[in-house]
């Protein structure tokens, strides 16, 4: 592959790269040539699946733990990182306090701990920053305020980080994701009639895959974007544009 979307000698990290989103993501870019690493919360590779896997570094990483981020042994050089980190709690688990706390240290919380400890790195290459966040922070959640309040809280710091790392040769963007099939919305998305609503409401007519995700990252990434600062995409179908 040659081009603008080639990122061969090109050092990707992914965090929260496992599974899900962040893991099409990883894949996205080591088709695209990158050297991948991602972090996950298990003990070793050898505990996801061989197909997430594939081709990727990996490192253990529990970003809720500001000690353990501090002490992480980033990859000596990084040209895009990309923070996909998240989880909900259900159940109205998020009214609670301790729900509402344990959303935030991942979700938002650790965002900026993640942002200022690659930043450096990132000054050095004249990399990338990409923040992944939701379309729910653009919308009321009735039984995820937590999750709804810090993916907004995400929007909004790929704003103020655009502004305050771009001096530093540093583009910060974001995407916003839709519905797509992945662990964190198996709550929901199980129940086929939900999933039906949701496709009839989705312009696309189909719910979003993580690979959909790994083409925004690759866009926001390249010299295509290069004046593209601070704006966070979502990649909906174009559900959000529709109701």
């Amino acid at each position: 592959m040659t081009g603008p979307l080639d990122y061969s000698g090109k050092t990707v990290l992914v965090v929260g790269g496992t599974s899900g989103i962040g893991n099409g993501i990883a894949q996205g870019f080591r088709k695209a040539g990158a050297s991948v690493h991602v972090t996950g919360t298990r003990g070793s590779a050898e505990d996801y699946p061989d197909s997430e896997m594939e081709g990727l570094a990996f490192h253990s990483l529990d970003v809720s733990d500001r000690d353990a981020v501090d002490a992480f042994d980033w990859p000596d050089t990084l040209d895009v990182v990309v923070l996909c980190q998240g989880i909900a709690r259900y159940g109205r688990e998020e009214f609670t306090r301790e729900g509402w706390d344990a959303v935030m240290e991942v979700n938002l919380d650790s965002l900026l701990d993640c942002a200022n400890a690659t930043r450096q790195k990132l000054a050095d290459t004249g990399g990338s920053l990409i923040i992944v966040s939701s379309v729910g922070g653009y919308k009321g959640l009735v039984g995820n305020p937590a999750y709804g309040a810090s993916k907004a809280g995400a929007i909004s710091m790929v704003k103020s980080l655009g502004v305050a790392f771009g001096g530093e040769g540093i583009r910060v963007n974001g995407i916003a994701p839709g519905y797509v099939h992945t662990k964190i919305n198996d709550a929901f998305l199980k129940d086929e009639k939900m999933q039906k609503q949701i496709i009839a409401s989705t312009p696309r007519g189909r719910l979003g895959l993580p690979a959909d995700m790994a083409g925004a990252a690759l866009f926001l990434a390249s010299p295509l974007a290069d004046y593209v600062v601070g704006q966070t995409i979502s990649v909906d179908g174009g559900m959000s544009v529709a109701n």
